[in-house]
């Protein structure tokens, strides 16, 4: 099998949509400094983009989790992969995803950062694919909004491939 990828969203629109939602959150945040948590490994191209574009005063962390294991499919079972390296009382905090998917995962994250005590936390989302939601969870800033198909760049990646894309693109299999 052969894979191509279909461009789905170009660079130009998703560095756009990424402007439109950093105003938005400097707005949000007017006066006060914001904690983003990058979930890793995809969150990280998102959120440093993001992250240039905010003009208050931002500090970083990141957190990596897994309910997959080895496997293709969701053990239901969430393992903290890495950890934050700094506590989160009282921090305004904003979880940075690439894609929110079914929303167990995330789900599992939000309540285990809600426990240590932040004053706020806001979930902003570069792709989110609500017909896939299996669990409800409250996204505050989200880019774009997509269909059920398989996407990479921009952090997302297929078999660890093309996360370096600068454009949000579609994997389509074809015979050789």
């Amino acid at each position: 099998m052969k894979e191509n990828i279909r461009v789905m969203i170009p660079e130009e629109q998703v560095d756009a949509r990424i402007q439109e939602i950093a105003e938005q959150i400097n707005k949000s945040y007017e006066g006060r400094q914001i904690h983003m948590i990058g979930v890793l490994k995809g969150g990280v191209f998102f959120m440093c983009e993001l992250a240039k574009r905010i003009r208050v005063p931002v500090s970083l962390d990141f957190m990596s989790v897994s309910s997959y294991g080895d496997d293709t499919k969701s053990s239901g079972v969430v393992r903290i992969v890495k950890d934050l390296d700094q506590p989160l009382e009282g921090k305004d905090v904003l979880v940075v995803e690439d894609i929110i998917d079914s929303g167990r995962t995330l789900s599992y994250l939000l309540q285990i950062i809600r426990d240590r005590n932040p004053a706020s936390v806001q979930l902003c989302t570069l792709l989110d694919k609500p017909s896939r939601r299996v669990v409800d969870v409250k996204v505050d800033y989200t880019c774009f909004e997509i269909p059920d198909e398989f996407v990479v760049g921009y952090g997302l990646d297929y078999a660890q491939r093309y996360r370096n894309l600068p454009y949000i693109g579609v994997v389509e299999f074809s015979e050789e």
